[in-house]
């Protein structure tokens, strides 16, 4: 699947870009994987990011467990392109449900964790909206309410770009939407 950049925004000197493709085919530091708390990788896309990447990506994240929403724990990322995987729980059990509540903390707490590890590039998905069942519009307001939260109150992040991206063309989309809206988000390029 090609990559289609829909949006690129600027806060706080960081880019928020919006785009439609595949999450595990961009060229990134780290991609999000909006996580159960036990770190079992069968569904949604933990099973994409497992399956692609290899098993070593859930072994290893598995040593962590029980991780609770809000909280988020970095691992390599096998052979995929990026160079980690940033598993942020939106979810206690696998399969379980989500609310606008996890995403929110878990978007935020994986941006936090980008930052802790000097994280440039990033790449979320629809959070909660896969296996969590989230409405996108829901879902991607409360991600880019996280993900300006974030940013505006952490000085000296080392996060450069921020893209939020899914095969789904209406996450994007709607990402892109809310930040035209967005006081304080300056347009790059559309």
């Amino acid at each position: 699947m090609e990559l289609k950049t829909i949006c690129k925004y600027s806060v706080c000197n960081i880019v928020l870009t919006g785009i439609v493709g595949d999450i595990t085919s961009i060229d990134v530091d780290a991609i999000v994987n909006p996580a159960n708390s036990y770190m079992l990788m069968g569904g949604g896309l933990a099973g994409v990011l497992k399956r692609r990447g290899g098993k070593s990506i859930e072994d290893e994240a598995r040593k962590y467990a029980p991780v609770p929403v809000g909280e988020a724990v970095v691992t390599s990322a096998g052979s995929l392109k990026a160079k980690y995987i940033i598993h942020a729980p939106t979810m206690k059990e696998p399969g379980g449900p989500t609310s606008p509540d996890h995403v929110y903390k878990a978007t935020y707490a994986a941006l936090s964790k980008a930052c802790e590890k000097s994280i440039k590039k990033i790449a979320i998905p629809g959070m909660g909206t896969g296996v969590g069942g989230l409405e996108p519009l829901v879902a991607v307001e409360v991600m880019v309410k996280a993900i300006i939260d974030c940013l505006k109150c952490i000085e000296e992040c080392g996060v450069n770009e921020v893209i939020v991206i899914d095969i789904r063309e209406d996450i994007p989309r709607i990402f892109c939407e809310l930040l035209e809206k967005h006081e304080g988000v300056v347009r790059i390029e559309s």
